[in-house]
Formats: C-alpha cells, sequence, structure tokens
C-alpha cells in the first residue's frame, strides 16, 4: 500500500515534536516513493532554506532508499551527480532524511533541514518512527 497523506501528516507531526522536545525550529517534508512531495510543515521561525533543504535531503534518501547522511561522502561522485542532475537538481545529499520503507519496499521518505545535521536526521527518525 503506498504511503498515504494521512500517514505523511503523523511523520510531519512527529518530527515538529521531536524538534520542540529540542528546542530547534525545522521544515519537514514527507515524499512518496518518486520524490514527490506529499505533505510539509515548515516552523514558525524556521530559517526559509530549510524549506528547500528538507525537500532535497528527502529526494535523496527515497532515490537511493537509504538514509541521504549514507550519501554525502559520494556526492561529487560520477554516479551521484548524474542522477541528481537527470532528476532536476532538487537532491540533497547530506546528512537530515531516513527513507520510509515497508515489507522491504521504499515508499517514501522524510527530510528535515533547520538544524544540525544530526538534529535534522534524529527528527526524520522521530517522524518516520511513528508510521
Amino acid at each position: 500500500m503506498p504511503l498515504s497523506l494521512s500517514e505523511a501528516n503523523q511523520v510531519v507531526h512527529a518530527a515538529v515534536t521531536k524538534a520542540q522536545e529540542m528546542n530547534i525550529r525545522i521544515s519537514v517534508a514527507v515524499c512518496d516513493a518518486g520524490g514527490r512531495l506529499v505533505a510539509f510543515n515548515r516552523m514558525d521561525g524556521a530559517i526559509w532554506a530549510s524549506a528547500y533543504g528538507s525537500q532535497g535531503k528527502a529526494v535523496a534518501s527515497v532515490a537511493f532508499g537509504r538514509a541521504s547522511g549514507e550519501l554525502q561522502e559520494r556526492a561529487g561522485s560520477p554516479i551521484i551527480q548524474g542522477i541528481a542532475a537527470a532528476e532536476g537538481g532538487h537532491m540533497i545529499p547530506s546528512q537530515g532524511a531516513v527513507p520510509i520503507i515497508r515489507n522491504g519496499i521504499v515508499e517514501g521518505a522524510c527530510g528535515v533541514g533547520g538544524g544540525t545535521a544530526q538534529q535534522d536526521e534524529d527528527c526524520a527518525r522521530a517522524g518516520v518512527a511513528k508510521i
């Protein structure tokens, strides 16, 4: 079953709740298996660039079916750069997003921006853990 809007909103809510606990302001994006935005939220006071960062990290995570931070070391490789270019240049292979995997199938990803790289990933993991 594909990721539903209700589930995506649950992920967003849980990520925002985690950010509030950490006293940080974030943007959180949930995309489907094709990297298309399903749900998004930008907390009051979050930097505007976090809106783009959260979405780009989610796209990278879903494209490769792994945490976006795992792609950082190879971000400049021809493979990653070629895929990012073919995808339209929205992909950000940097820590802060995790895939949503059910029954071995990548159904989407949650990306977060606005905190440190580790804070972003912690919020994304908290979000995905809710579904």
